[in-house]
């Protein structure tokens, strides 16, 4: 999936869903934090929060007491359009959504003490003019070995042909080019069992794992056989890789 690919991949997913996976029903073993949570525990009540890729919001929007002010930015219309549907129904007034680019953030030098970036590009040399001197940065991301068997059955699949810890290893040597200091990564190989057929076809079209999934006239008879070959009494069986990196401005 090209760049422009991805572009309107991401913009049809935010109009029709955000990021909200709450209805796919998947057990997951071996995860060892939650994101946002570790967002949180850096947090103070009087700080100032930029969530750079907020996708539908749903996330910021679950820590919205934990901050003073949360700003989620997205550069996709059909995200923040879901976003600020979200934000109305929430009733919070203490979150704001807006459409901006993560290379060029809309806000000036030291305004925000905490920085989030989930499953998204960032830049890291604005993340770091927008943020507080002694500020923190966390970042969320996809390993490339993520649903490793998935794509192993489908032959293709988000970061194919990188060997695993490539992103991770740029995104830390970028940090460091912007100035971060303290810089801290860490990773968790999770075990997933999606319960239903319908529950792997829902994660499939609202994610790139598989890039353009349902296009092909072969991608049914794959997922039937990758279904048939990673089932277990638990569900149907792939894996969820993640790194996070935490850095200090």
């Amino acid at each position: 999936m090209n760049e422009l690919e991805y572009k309107n991949f991401y913009e049809r997913v935010g109009k029709l869903n955000g990021w909200d996976f709450s209805k796919v029903k998947c057990i997951s073993e071996g995860v060892k934090w939650s994101f946002y949570y570790e967002v949180t525990q850096r947090c103070r009540k009087s700080d100032l929060l930029l969530d750079i890729g907020t996708g539908g919001g749903e996330a910021l929007l679950s820590i919205a007491g934990s901050a003073l002010l949360l700003v989620g930015i997205d550069d996709s219309v059909g995200m923040i359009q879901t976003a600020n549907a979200n934000l109305y129904k929430s009733k919070k007034s203490n979150v704001r959504f807006l459409q901006m680019n993560a290379d060029k953030i809309d806000f000036p030098e030291n305004f925000f003490s905490i920085v989030s970036n989930r499953h998204c590009p960032f830049n890291t040399n604005e993340a770091a003019r927008v943020l507080e001197q002694n500020g923190f940065f966390l970042t969320q991301q996809v390993s490339e070995d993520d649903k490793f068997n998935i794509k192993q059955v489908f032959g293709r699949g988000q970061s194919s042909g990188l060997r695993d810890g490539t992103l991770k290893n740029k995104f830390i040597s970028e940090l460091n080019e912007s100035g971060f200091s303290d810089i801290q990564s860490f990773e968790f190989d999770a075990k997933e069992y999606y319960k239903t057929y319908e529950d792997l076809v829902f994660l499939l079209k609202h994610t790139p794992i598989i890039p353009n999934f349902g296009k092909s006239d072969d991608d049914f008879a794959l997922l039937d056989k990758f279904i048939e070959e990673n089932r277990t009494s638990k569900g149907i069986m792939t894996n969820s890789k993640r790194f996070m990196i935490i850095a200090r401005k």
